[in-house]
């Protein structure tokens, strides 16, 4: 009597109940489909596959062009397709395969026949193009350092800079050009970004790391004269320092602390106000934290708060919107700041990235940390959680960035207080459900810490099982997590263990009231051994667990595990006809289980 389960089966794979067969397996019988697929050429398919593998390349920017609707990263203007030496003919964006290629635009126009792999890398190379990344990569590096030599300096060693320009060259070739002394005025920042973001230049030092007047170009031809092309470079840089310059002088006629103001008129989400609010909000939280953290510098946590933002509105960072935070700091540091504060302002948006550079100051972190959790909890409380793919407000990073501060400065800070904080100065703004808001941003957060030991390698039971027990201080969570896995592995009653307290917590799984336990209620002897062992063990474990020292605690607890299992074996624990005992018996479990949960649940091993 097939299920409807097989008909969909079987439909599914475009056959019918009688064309299913049983099959027993380690996991139980199981129905399959046994089907024989006639092959075919590999020509023919590679025809019908190639166009839907092109279609698919993902593209972060694509274009559309003449009556063409296939989406594409440029144009195609040809597709050379051969198999085994013969044209493979398809057709892609309105392009039918053939024999032929082309090399570089400029300085190898003409098409040539292709024959074979080996006959195209040896063409195209004859064609002015270097088709391999790391070759363009390798000979940039090169070129870059000889032209830099030249006026006895070494370029910026900037790797990410090295791949872009070898992505936007065919055959590359460099000039070293100049620019005025006088421009060395302005803060290297400002020179390297003019350079490399906007020009895509590498900015070159002298022996000792100071900048020159100099940078260096790498172009996509041979130049026919160098001397023309380096003068076209200096004057489109030489434009671009000049503004920045301009841009300079107009920021410093204004004090950095004085356009705080000027936040009110910058909309940071429409439902969260302006940044002006934004900044209010997380002053106060960083002046909260700073009290339990760094008490002796509350009022530099606070100003540090207050200008970090500021120079969002100047116009150096309007024209370079990379050097925020960057120009904060220098404006800082000119109005006569303390050090310590001018650096929180640039500081505090560390880290950039995933496994980024942290924070050099707990001033800076704290900053750092009370911006993050507001932008966190008032995504979540006007409905901008992330989904999918789509973090519009890189929510996942400032996560993982609040994760890695906490453990990095060791801060003995609670999580949950950090968001109600949080949420209670938004809640003076904004009317939103408090407590769904909280939910959401504490399993958003674990749930990214969860991700983050998984990208190390932790076992997921080993991870679920400390986090289950506790995910508010953050700062012992490695620890345990480190201690639980070399305990599991050390010890040869690990497995046995994991079953005792598994079935602790399985039979209080619908107990959601706490009893209390009197030892004169007892009526076995197994009550009273497990109730005398755990009294024993408890002071231990509690000191030990104050030491951080989760692998001796877990060797206490173990302890107990013949006694619970004596427990279980003489000891009826839903006693029907006395509600008291019962409840007695509940309570013992319920402290056995408190105490094995300061550690890790192990209910969640898969044993």
């Amino acid at each position: 009597r097939p299920t409807k389960a097989a008909f969909g089966f079987a439909k599914k794979q475009d056959a019918t109940v009688d064309d299913l067969t049983s099959i027993k397996t380690e996991k139980g019988e199981y129905l399959y489909l046994k089907r024989t697929i006639a092959g075919r050429p590999t020509k023919d398919i590679l025809r019908e596959i190639l166009p839907t593998i092109l279609s698919a390349v993902s593209w972060p920017k694509s274009m559309r062009w003449g009556s063409v609707g296939i989406p594409f990263v440029r144009p195609v203007h040809w597709i050379a397709g051969l198999f085994n030496g013969e044209v493979l003919p398809f057709e892609f964006a309105g392009i039918v395969s053939d024999n032929m290629s082309r090399g570089h635009r400029f300085m190898a126009p003409d098409p040539f026949e292709v024959c074979d792999v080996e006959d195209y890398l040896k063409k195209i190379q004859a064609a002015f193009v270097v088709i391999e990344q790391s070759e363009r990569e390798r000979i940039i590096v090169d070129i870059v350092a000889e032209e830099a030599a030249r006026v006895e300096g070494v370029p910026a060693d900037d790797s990410d800079l090295i791949s872009t320009v070898a992505n936007l060259v065919e055959y590359p070739s460099a000039v070293c050009g100049g620019f005025e002394e006088k421009f060395l005025a302005l803060p290297d920042p400002v020179l390297i970004t003019a350079m490399r973001e906007h020009q895509k230049y590498f900015a070159v030092y002298d022996r000792e790391g100071n900048l020159l007047p100099n940078f260096v170009a790498v172009n996509n031809t041979l130049a026919r004269d160098p001397f023309i092309v380096r003068k076209g470079h200096e004057r489109v840089l030489r434009a671009r320092l000049s503004d920045a310059a301009f841009f300079m002088e107009e920021d410093r006629k204004k004090p950095l602390m004085d356009r705080l103001e000027e936040l009110k008129r910058v909309i940071y989400q429409a439902d969260l106000g302006t940044s002006f609010a934004k900044v209010q909000r997380f002053e106060n939280l960083a002046r909260e934290m700073a009290k339990t953290i760094l008490p002796d510098e509350i009022e530099n946590v606070g100003l540090a708060a207050r200008l970090c933002k500021c120079d969002l509105v100047t116009q150096m960072v309007g024209e370079f919107p990379s050097l925020q935070g960057v120009m904060g700091r220098e404006y800082a540091q000119l109005d006569g700041y303390p050090d310590k504060v001018s650096e929180a302002v640039e500081e505090h948006y560390l880290p950039l990235k995933a496994g980024g550079k942290l924070p050099g100051g707990e001033l800076s972190a704290i900053v750092g940390v009370a911006d993050r959790i507001d932008t966190i909890a008032g995504c979540f409380a006007v409905g901008l959680e992330p989904t999918g793919s789509a973090d519009p407000f890189a929510l996942r990073r400032h996560a993982i960035a609040i994760i890695r501060i906490i453990e990095a400065f060791g801060w003995e800070i609670s999580l949950s207080w950090l968001v109600e904080r949080a949420l209670f100065h938004l809640n003076q703004e904004l009317d939103f459900p408090a407590e769904k808001t909280f939910a959401g941003v504490m399993g958003f957060v674990r749930e990214r810490y969860k991700n983050l030991l998984l990208g190390e390698g932790y076992e997921p039971d080993l991870i679920e099982a400390v986090l289950s027990a506790g995910f508010d201080r953050i700062r012992g969570l490695r620890p345990r997590i480190e201690q639980l896995k070399q305990f599991s592995a050390e010890s040869e009653d690990f497995g046995l263990l994991a079953f005792t307290f598994k079935r602790v917590t399985n039979i209080l799984k619908k107990e959601t009231v706490p009893f209390s336990v009197d030892p004169g209620l007892f009526q076995s002897r197994e009550e009273a051994v497990l109730w005398e062992t755990f009294e024993a063990v408890r002071g231990r474990v509690h000191e030990m667990l104050e030491g951080g020292r989760f692998f001796q605690a877990l060797g206490a607890m173990a302890e107990l595990r013949k006694p619970v299992d004596l427990f279980f074996d003489g000891v009826e624990v839903m006693v029907k006809d006395n509600e008291v005992l019962r409840k007695n018996r509940i309570g013992l479990l319920q402290q056995i289980e408190s105490l094995v949960l300061l550690v890790a649940d192990f209910s969640k091993f898969s044993i």
